[in-house]
């Protein structure tokens, strides 16, 4: 195949189940560097989310994050397109939400802006200890969320919500579904993602390999979640994991081995380097 850009999606994809890139993938990422490929970390993270054993990877240069709502070089820290919620439209969200058992966190240049209440009980919002080691981590703590957002007046990557309660989740997404101006996806059982309308992962693919000059029919996405279905569908080749999603794996050109298998390292060897694991 000639593919000059794989996009890769990090939890569940490109990342085994303790959060860590493995040597097998690794290599197989270095090996498509070597030949020219570009390789896109495409995430719903921020940019300082991605790990630095992915960033450290030599050749490793842009990246795709919060869902597609920012595109950016991170060799010349450059945005490079952005699809943002604006500040009003997220006070909005951020109020509606508020009324709700949830933790919500607005990613705002980079980082997630949260409050004690939710940070000092992550696990009542059942995330793994691996998510809650990743939140600490990427998360700046303010007194009050909302005050933070009216006072910096910036437009907003992404809003995250993170359950306790799958039911409230069922009712709050079928609530925040009713709009026409927002786009609710998810990346795992107990969360929330709301983005703009064009922040999709799909639609950055695009845009980043019109910036590079490349065919969108040379480009391959990899992904498990949800929130990779346009990754799947818009890639010139869509590939699924084995724990992806039922609607992602009949929806995938391929579908490869598990995260905790090498399924990244599997399909890059097979379809781009063309050579066995």
């Amino acid at each position: 195949m000639d593919i000059k850009l794989i996009a890769i999606d990090l939890d569940g994809t490109l990342l085994n189940s303790r959060k860590c890139l493995s040597d097998h993938n690794r290599e197989a990422l270095i090996s498509c560097i070597r030949k020219g490929i570009h390789i896109v970390p495409c995430t719903g993270r921020t940019v300082d989310g991605i790990p630095d054993e992915v960033k450290e990877i030599p050749g490793i240069r842009y990246a795709i994050t919060t869902n597609g709502a920012v595109v950016e070089d991170m060799k010349e820290n450059v945005v490079i397109d952005t699809r943002m919620l604006n500040c009003d439209l997220a006070l909005e969200l951020l109020r509606f939400v508020d009324r709700f058992p949830v933790m919500y966190d607005p990613y705002i240049e980079r980082r997630g802006i949260t409050e004690s209440r939710f940070m000092d009980h992550l696990s009542e919002y059942a995330l793994t200890s691996q998510l809650q080691d990743l939140v600490r981590n990427t998360r700046d703590v303010y007194p009050n969320i909302i005050e933070f957002v009216e006072k910096a007046r910036k437009p907003v990557e992404k809003i995250n919500l993170f359950f306790g309660d799958m039911q409230e989740r069922a009712e709050l997404r079928a609530e925040l579904e009713k709009r026409n101006d927002i786009l609710v996806t998810s990346s795992i059982s107990n969360n929330l993602e709301i983005n703009a309308l064009d922040a999709t992962k799909g639609d950055a693919i695009i845009r980043l390999s019109s910036h590079l000059g490349i065919s969108p029919s040379q480009t391959m996405g990899i992904g498990d979640g949800e929130n990779d279905f346009t990754m799947i569908l818009k890639a010139g080749v869509g590939v699924a994991m084995k724990n992806g999603s039922k609607e992602l794996i009949e929806a995938a050109d391929y579908v490869t081995e598990t995260n905790d298998e090498d399924g990244v390292a599997s399909v890059i060897r097979k379809l781009v380097l063309e050579m066995e694991l």
